[in-house]
Protein backbone atom coordinates (compact mmCIF):
# COMPACT_ATOMS: atom_id res chain seq x y z
CA UNK A 1 0.00 0.00 0.00
CA UNK A 2 1.56 3.07 -0.99
CA UNK A 3 0.47 6.49 1.07
CA UNK A 4 0.79 10.02 0.15
CA UNK A 5 2.42 11.39 3.34
CA UNK A 6 2.02 15.47 2.20
CA UNK A 7 1.96 17.86 5.88
CA UNK A 8 2.01 21.52 6.13
CA UNK A 9 4.63 22.65 8.73
CA UNK A 10 3.18 22.82 12.72
CA UNK A 11 3.54 26.18 12.91
CA UNK A 12 6.68 26.98 15.46
CA UNK A 13 6.87 23.51 16.23
CA UNK A 14 7.83 20.75 13.71
CA UNK A 15 9.09 21.60 9.97
CA UNK A 16 6.63 19.73 7.04
CA UNK A 17 9.86 17.69 7.02
CA UNK A 18 9.79 16.44 9.98
CA UNK A 19 6.25 16.08 10.58
CA UNK A 20 6.29 13.75 7.30
CA UNK A 21 9.41 12.01 8.58
CA UNK A 22 8.03 11.26 11.61
CA UNK A 23 4.09 9.80 10.54
CA UNK A 24 5.91 7.52 7.51
CA UNK A 25 8.71 5.92 10.15
CA UNK A 26 4.78 4.93 11.58
CA UNK A 27 3.76 3.50 8.52
CA UNK A 28 6.65 1.94 7.38
CA UNK A 29 6.76 0.27 10.78
CA UNK A 30 3.47 -1.23 10.22
CA UNK A 31 4.41 -2.49 7.23
CA UNK A 32 3.19 0.35 4.31
CA UNK A 33 4.80 2.10 1.47
CA UNK A 34 5.12 5.79 2.53
CA UNK A 35 6.43 8.78 0.13
CA UNK A 36 7.19 11.70 1.56
CA UNK A 37 5.91 15.36 0.09
CA UNK A 38 6.10 17.92 2.52
CA UNK A 39 4.04 21.19 1.72
CA UNK A 40 3.44 24.58 2.25
CA UNK A 41 1.37 27.40 1.00
CA UNK A 42 3.05 30.86 0.82
CA UNK A 43 2.77 30.80 4.88
CA UNK A 44 5.87 29.69 7.44
CA UNK A 45 8.03 26.85 6.11
CA UNK A 46 7.18 27.19 2.07
CA UNK A 47 11.29 28.49 1.92
CA UNK A 48 12.30 25.14 3.18
CA UNK A 49 9.72 23.01 0.68
CA UNK A 50 10.42 24.86 -1.98
CA UNK A 51 14.17 24.92 -1.83
CA UNK A 52 13.91 21.16 -1.29
CA UNK A 53 11.93 20.51 -4.46
CA UNK A 54 14.04 22.86 -6.47
CA UNK A 55 17.04 21.20 -5.43
CA UNK A 56 18.57 24.73 -4.30
CA UNK A 57 21.46 26.38 -2.85
CA UNK A 58 20.94 28.36 0.15
CA UNK A 59 22.90 31.48 0.07
CA UNK A 60 23.21 33.70 3.67
CA UNK A 61 22.45 37.60 2.75
CA UNK A 62 22.29 40.72 5.31
CA UNK A 63 19.44 42.69 5.35
CA UNK A 64 17.75 44.28 7.69
CA UNK A 65 14.27 43.93 9.70
CA UNK A 66 10.68 45.48 9.93
CA UNK A 67 12.36 47.93 12.04
CA UNK A 68 15.52 48.18 11.07
CA UNK A 69 18.13 45.85 12.84
CA UNK A 70 20.23 44.03 11.36
CA UNK A 71 19.05 40.38 9.84
CA UNK A 72 21.08 37.39 8.14
CA UNK A 73 18.53 35.74 5.41
CA UNK A 74 18.59 32.67 3.60
CA UNK A 75 17.79 33.07 -0.01
CA UNK A 76 17.75 30.09 -2.18
CA UNK A 77 18.96 29.57 -5.99
CA UNK A 78 18.28 26.71 -8.28
CA UNK A 79 19.83 25.86 -11.43
CA UNK A 80 16.65 26.54 -13.33
CA UNK A 81 17.23 30.08 -12.77
CA UNK A 82 14.41 30.32 -9.72
CA UNK A 83 15.43 31.48 -6.70
CA UNK A 84 12.94 31.57 -3.35
CA UNK A 85 12.78 34.34 -0.96
CA UNK A 86 10.67 34.30 2.32
CA UNK A 87 9.16 37.40 3.50
CA UNK A 88 9.40 36.15 6.76
CA UNK A 89 13.03 36.31 7.32
CA UNK A 90 13.49 39.73 6.87
CA UNK A 91 9.68 41.51 7.22
CA UNK A 92 8.36 38.72 9.38
CA UNK A 93 6.29 39.64 12.54
CA UNK A 94 8.23 36.89 14.82
CA UNK A 95 11.34 38.90 14.21
CA UNK A 96 12.96 40.31 17.30
CA UNK A 97 12.62 44.14 17.67
CA UNK A 98 15.07 45.92 19.69
CA UNK A 99 12.51 49.03 20.32
CA UNK A 100 8.87 49.55 20.00
CA UNK A 101 7.40 47.23 17.71
CA UNK A 102 5.07 50.06 15.90
CA UNK A 103 2.55 48.46 12.83
CA UNK A 104 3.01 52.25 11.43
CA UNK A 105 6.36 52.23 11.42
CA UNK A 106 7.04 48.48 9.87
CA UNK A 107 8.65 48.35 6.35
CA UNK A 108 9.36 45.69 3.99
CA UNK A 109 12.77 47.17 2.66
CA UNK A 110 15.17 43.93 4.10
CA UNK A 111 12.74 41.74 1.70
CA UNK A 112 13.57 44.44 -1.22
CA UNK A 113 17.41 43.54 -0.30
CA UNK A 114 16.68 39.82 -0.15
CA UNK A 115 14.57 40.33 -3.78
CA UNK A 116 17.23 42.58 -5.30
CA UNK A 117 20.03 40.07 -4.01
CA UNK A 118 18.46 37.36 -5.87
CA UNK A 119 18.87 39.56 -9.09
CA UNK A 120 21.67 40.74 -8.61
CA UNK A 121 22.87 36.62 -8.46
CA UNK A 122 21.09 36.30 -12.08
CA UNK A 123 17.95 34.71 -11.04
CA UNK A 124 15.49 34.90 -13.78
CA UNK A 125 12.20 33.97 -11.82
CA UNK A 126 12.12 35.23 -8.31
CA UNK A 127 9.22 33.70 -6.10
CA UNK A 128 8.80 35.43 -2.73
CA UNK A 129 6.42 33.55 -0.08
CA UNK A 130 4.10 36.33 1.24
CA UNK A 131 3.22 34.75 4.58
CA UNK A 132 3.72 35.72 8.17
CA UNK A 133 4.45 39.61 7.39
CA UNK A 134 4.66 42.29 10.32
CA UNK A 135 4.09 45.22 7.76
CA UNK A 136 1.50 46.80 6.26
CA UNK A 137 3.74 49.36 4.24
CA UNK A 138 2.06 48.47 0.18
CA UNK A 139 5.51 47.12 -0.76
CA UNK A 140 6.42 50.53 -0.77
CA UNK A 141 10.19 49.74 1.41
CA UNK A 142 10.69 46.65 -0.71
CA UNK A 143 10.41 48.92 -3.94
CA UNK A 144 12.59 51.08 -2.49
CA UNK A 145 15.20 48.53 -1.89
CA UNK A 146 14.82 47.08 -5.00
CA UNK A 147 15.17 50.36 -7.32
CA UNK A 148 18.36 50.84 -5.22
CA UNK A 149 20.25 47.94 -5.81
CA UNK A 150 19.27 47.83 -9.76
CA UNK A 151 15.97 46.61 -10.27
CA UNK A 152 14.98 43.13 -10.90
CA UNK A 153 17.27 43.34 -13.80
CA UNK A 154 14.30 41.67 -16.05
CA UNK A 155 13.67 39.13 -13.65
CA UNK A 156 10.11 37.45 -13.23
CA UNK A 157 8.72 38.16 -9.72
CA UNK A 158 5.80 35.60 -8.65
CA UNK A 159 4.27 36.42 -5.12
CA UNK A 160 2.76 33.32 -3.48
CA UNK A 161 -0.20 33.89 -0.61
CA UNK A 162 -3.11 32.40 0.94
CA UNK A 163 -5.17 34.74 0.91
CA UNK A 164 -7.02 36.72 -1.77
CA UNK A 165 -7.53 39.79 -0.07
CA UNK A 166 -7.52 43.12 -1.75
CA UNK A 167 -4.72 45.73 -1.74
CA UNK A 168 -7.74 48.40 0.43
CA UNK A 169 -8.26 46.15 2.76
CA UNK A 170 -5.08 44.72 4.18
CA UNK A 171 -5.21 47.11 7.13
CA UNK A 172 -8.64 46.09 8.17
CA UNK A 173 -8.09 42.76 7.58
CA UNK A 174 -5.04 41.92 9.16
CA UNK A 175 -3.81 45.08 10.78
CA UNK A 176 -5.05 43.64 13.91
CA UNK A 177 -3.47 40.50 14.36
CA UNK A 178 0.10 42.69 13.84
CA UNK A 179 -0.79 45.05 16.76
CA UNK A 180 -2.53 47.85 14.88
CA UNK A 181 -5.53 49.34 16.95
CA UNK A 182 -8.61 50.92 15.46
CA UNK A 183 -7.28 54.19 14.84
CA UNK A 184 -3.92 52.70 13.57
CA UNK A 185 -5.63 50.17 11.34
CA UNK A 186 -7.60 54.01 9.55
CA UNK A 187 -4.50 55.55 9.78
CA UNK A 188 -2.79 52.39 7.75
CA UNK A 189 -5.70 51.84 5.03
CA UNK A 190 -5.65 55.93 4.20
CA UNK A 191 -1.90 55.09 3.38
CA UNK A 192 -2.67 52.72 1.54
CA UNK A 193 -5.36 54.17 -0.58
CA UNK A 194 -2.53 57.29 -1.46
CA UNK A 195 0.07 55.05 -2.59
CA UNK A 196 -2.25 53.01 -4.60
CA UNK A 197 -2.56 56.51 -6.00
CA UNK A 198 0.58 57.09 -6.83
CA UNK A 199 0.70 53.47 -8.66
CA UNK A 200 -2.09 53.95 -10.69
CA UNK A 201 -0.62 57.33 -11.71
CA UNK A 202 3.09 56.24 -11.96
CA UNK A 203 2.12 52.66 -13.46
CA UNK A 204 -1.24 52.33 -14.42
CA UNK A 205 -1.82 49.61 -12.37
CA UNK A 206 -5.00 49.81 -9.95
CA UNK A 207 -4.13 47.13 -7.34
CA UNK A 208 -7.21 48.03 -5.35
CA UNK A 209 -9.14 46.21 -7.92
CA UNK A 210 -7.13 42.98 -7.96
CA UNK A 211 -7.56 39.70 -5.67
CA UNK A 212 -4.45 38.92 -3.80
CA UNK A 213 -3.15 42.61 -3.43
CA UNK A 214 -3.56 42.84 0.15
CA UNK A 215 -0.86 39.89 0.87
CA UNK A 216 1.47 40.63 3.16
CA UNK A 217 0.22 43.55 4.30
CA UNK A 218 -0.34 45.09 0.47
CA UNK A 219 2.84 43.81 -0.47
CA UNK A 220 1.82 41.90 -3.35
CA UNK A 221 0.03 44.73 -4.44
CA UNK A 222 3.15 46.60 -4.92
CA UNK A 223 5.12 44.26 -6.39
CA UNK A 224 2.37 43.49 -8.61
CA UNK A 225 1.69 47.32 -9.45
CA UNK A 226 5.28 48.27 -9.82
CA UNK A 227 6.94 45.31 -11.43
CA UNK A 228 3.81 43.15 -13.23
CA UNK A 229 4.15 40.64 -10.51
CA UNK A 230 2.44 37.33 -10.84
CA UNK A 231 -0.04 36.78 -8.03
CA UNK A 232 -0.52 33.28 -7.42
CA UNK A 233 -2.29 30.30 -4.51
CA UNK A 234 0.99 29.52 -2.79
CA UNK A 235 -0.91 26.01 -1.89
CA UNK A 236 -1.67 25.54 -6.00
CA UNK A 237 1.99 26.87 -6.86
CA UNK A 238 3.58 24.34 -4.49
CA UNK A 239 1.69 21.24 -5.79
CA UNK A 240 2.08 21.88 -8.80
CA UNK A 241 5.84 22.37 -8.32
CA UNK A 242 6.43 19.18 -6.44
CA UNK A 243 4.58 17.15 -8.78
CA UNK A 244 1.89 16.43 -6.10
CA UNK A 245 -1.17 15.17 -8.60
CA UNK A 246 1.22 12.27 -10.27
CA UNK A 247 2.50 11.30 -6.78
CA UNK A 248 -1.46 11.20 -5.90
CA UNK A 249 -2.32 8.68 -8.60
CA UNK A 250 -0.06 5.93 -7.60
CA UNK A 251 -1.39 6.38 -4.34
CA UNK A 252 -3.93 4.39 -2.15
CA UNK A 253 -4.36 7.52 0.49
CA UNK A 254 -2.97 10.91 1.60
CA UNK A 255 -2.24 12.40 4.66
CA UNK A 256 -2.10 15.79 5.61
CA UNK A 257 -1.42 17.68 8.17
CA UNK A 258 -0.97 20.88 9.79
CA UNK A 259 -0.51 22.40 13.44
CA UNK A 260 -4.35 23.48 14.10
CA UNK A 261 -7.18 22.36 12.39
CA UNK A 262 -9.79 24.51 12.37
CA UNK A 263 -12.92 26.61 9.92
CA UNK A 264 -9.79 28.79 7.89
CA UNK A 265 -8.15 25.45 6.77
CA UNK A 266 -10.58 25.45 4.18
CA UNK A 267 -10.31 28.91 3.32
CA UNK A 268 -6.47 29.57 0.90
CA UNK A 269 -5.08 26.70 2.90
CA UNK A 270 -2.76 23.72 1.38
CA UNK A 271 -5.48 21.20 2.88
CA UNK A 272 -8.03 22.76 0.96
CA UNK A 273 -5.91 22.65 -1.83
CA UNK A 274 -5.03 18.73 -1.59
CA UNK A 275 -8.88 17.70 -0.15
CA UNK A 276 -9.80 19.24 -3.69
CA UNK A 277 -7.37 17.17 -6.05
CA UNK A 278 -8.03 14.12 -4.21
CA UNK A 279 -11.01 12.81 -5.85
CA UNK A 280 -12.04 9.69 -4.63
CA UNK A 281 -9.15 9.33 -2.57
CA UNK A 282 -9.48 8.89 1.07
CA UNK A 283 -7.58 11.72 3.08
CA UNK A 284 -6.63 11.42 6.55
CA UNK A 285 -4.95 14.07 8.65
CA UNK A 286 -2.48 14.58 11.21
CA UNK A 287 -2.73 17.41 13.62
CA UNK A 288 -1.32 19.39 16.62
CA UNK A 289 -5.27 19.78 17.58
CA UNK A 290 -8.68 20.44 16.35
CA UNK A 291 -10.57 23.60 16.93
CA UNK A 292 -14.26 22.78 18.14
CA UNK A 293 -15.37 25.29 15.36
CA UNK A 294 -14.34 22.53 12.49
CA UNK A 295 -18.04 21.74 12.63
CA UNK A 296 -18.69 20.14 9.00
CA UNK A 297 -15.20 20.18 7.63
CA UNK A 298 -14.50 17.45 9.62
CA UNK A 299 -16.64 15.28 7.21
CA UNK A 300 -14.23 16.10 4.02
CA UNK A 301 -11.36 13.79 5.86
CA UNK A 302 -11.41 10.29 5.99
CA UNK A 303 -10.13 10.12 9.30
CA UNK A 304 -8.77 12.44 11.67
CA UNK A 305 -6.30 11.50 14.12
CA UNK A 306 -4.59 14.36 16.65
CA UNK A 307 -0.74 13.82 17.23
CA UNK A 308 1.47 16.61 19.01
CA UNK A 309 4.83 15.01 19.17
CA UNK A 310 7.06 12.54 17.07
CA UNK A 311 6.10 9.47 19.02
CA UNK A 312 2.38 10.10 18.64
CA UNK A 313 2.98 11.15 14.32
CA UNK A 314 4.54 7.44 14.50
CA UNK A 315 2.27 5.78 16.24
CA UNK A 316 -0.30 7.74 13.72
CA UNK A 317 1.25 6.68 10.64
CA UNK A 318 1.03 2.90 11.76
CA UNK A 319 -2.62 3.20 12.64
CA UNK A 320 -3.20 4.51 9.05
CA UNK A 321 -2.06 1.46 7.21
CA UNK A 322 -5.01 -0.38 8.56
CA UNK A 323 -6.89 2.54 8.18
CA UNK A 324 -6.18 2.70 4.73
CA UNK A 325 -6.42 -0.70 3.59
CA UNK A 326 -9.35 -1.39 1.50
CA UNK A 327 -11.76 -3.70 3.04
CA UNK A 328 -15.02 -5.18 0.64
CA UNK A 329 -17.07 -3.92 3.81
CA UNK A 330 -15.35 -0.37 3.80
CA UNK A 331 -15.52 -0.14 -0.03
CA UNK A 332 -19.24 -0.98 0.21
CA UNK A 333 -19.86 1.90 2.97
CA UNK A 334 -17.92 4.65 0.64
CA UNK A 335 -19.89 3.62 -2.23
CA UNK A 336 -23.30 4.12 -0.56
CA UNK A 337 -22.94 6.39 1.17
Amino acid sequence: MSILVAPDSFKGTFTAAEVAGHIAAGIRAAGGSPRELPVADGGEGTFDVLVRGLDARPVRISTVGPWGEAVEAAIGLAADGTAVVELAFASGLNLPSGGDRNPLTASTYGTGILIAEAAGHGARRIVVAAGGSATTDGGAGAIAAIEERGGLRGAELVILSDVTTRFSDAARVFGPQKGAGPAAVELLTRRLELLAAEFVRDYGRDPRLVDRTGAAGGFSGGMWARYGAGLVSGADYVLDLLGFDAELATSTAVVVGEGRLDSQTGQGKIIAAILGRAGAKPVYAVVGSVDPDLGDDADSFAGIIVAGDPAAMQAAGAELVGAATPTPASTAARAYT
